[in-house]
């Protein structure tokens, strides 16, 4: 399934101004280009957010290990 061609993309546009109408399309827009402006921003903190997390399990942890005493005989 490829790319609408113009006349399609003109027939969805049309219905979308039948439905919505005219001065309802700028409302429309804004919201929808506000809704993926904060979308990149929480992905953009979640992976600021996740090498923190990645780096805090990668800590070497101290393993105290038993010492050998040598006895004399």
């Amino acid at each position: 399934m490829g790319m609408p061609s113009m006349p399609e993309l003109l027939v969805i546009l049309l219905i979308i101004v039948l439905l919505f109408g005219a001065k309802k399309i700028p409302e429309l827009a804004k919201g929808l280009g506000s809704g993926i402006k904060n979308f990149k921003k929480a992905m953009k903190e979640d992976e600021e957010e996740q090498p923190k997390e990645l780096k805090a399990e990668k800590t070497p942890t101290v393993e105290e290990k038993p010492t050998q005493q040598t006895q004399k005989a």
